[in-house]
């Protein structure tokens, strides 16, 4: 049995029998942990609401010779209380945590994903005026760390400069006049430069500017979904929920 230490963000939960809960964790050190909380669901236990979707914690483990670790203790680090409280924060929060689900991967630690979903969480928990802002330059982010930059400021056919009005989500980002076959998206001026904006922008900075044009928004949102489902070949469920 090897006892371990590290920091994690909880991504969800379920039961596991009668008073036992199953917690799936990105954590720092060791990538995406499954353990068991034992007693976690019953009124005196010492966990109490530590382990909990969105929670940032730093945690006592235990390897044993299963697939699942066991939690013997844990402390908050952050609860990202605000976050918590609204709907529109919550919904934009739960669509991070379940694409960062899918494609971390077990007992493979990425420290910049690690800090890229905390990042985005302290961006949420700011109270921004517009959650779904922030939750598209965090997956636009997410698909760059994963291998899936999309071309926003060249062609992605053939390198030549915009500005762009179509996008194609199969080849990987704007596609120029001239290599067009009209089976792109057709979109407003602004929403490819939206789209570099977000990419490119702090999360932070993203959170506190000024709203984008409703339909570059709009289109915008669309592509971030369509790219996403594209290139990791799953549905989020979770996406269509978000308030926009």
């Amino acid at each position: 049995m090897n006892l371990y230490r590290d920091q994690g963000i909880v991504l969800r939960t379920h039961k596991l029998g009668e008073a036992d809960r199953i917690v799936v964790l990105l954590t720092q050190g060791e990538g995406k942990v499954r353990a068991v909380a034992k007693g976690v669901r019953k009124t005196k236990s010492r966990f109490g609401g530590r382990l909990e979707p969105f929670s940032h914690v730093d945690l006592s483990l235990y390897r044993g010779r299963g697939e699942l670790d066991t939690v013997t203790q844990a402390e908050v680090i952050h609860h990202f209380r605000h976050l918590r409280e609204e709907y529109d924060l919550v919904t934009a929060g739960a669509a991070m945590l379940e694409v960062v689900d899918q494609v971390a991967q077990e007992r493979e630690a990425s420290l910049r994903l690690y800090l890229l979903v905390l990042r985005a969480l302290r961006a949420l928990d700011s109270g921004p005026r517009d959650p779904s802002v922030v939750l598209d330059a965090f997956l636009l982010k997410l698909m760059a760390l994963e291998g899936y930059r999309p071309a926003l400021e060249r062609c992605t056919l053939c390198g030549g400069a915009g500005p762009f009005l179509r996008f194609s989500t199969a080849r990987g980002g704007a596609v120029c006049e001239r290599c067009r076959t009209g089976e792109e998206s057709v979109l407003d001026r602004a929403t490819i430069p939206l789209l570099a904006e977000l990419l490119a922008g702090d999360l932070d900075r993203v959170a506190v500017a000024a709203a984008p044009a409703a339909v570059a928004r709009r289109e915008a949102g669309t592509l971030v979904k369509s790219f996403v489902e594209y290139h990791l070949d799953r549905r989020l469920r979770s996406y269509p929920l978000v308030a926009r």
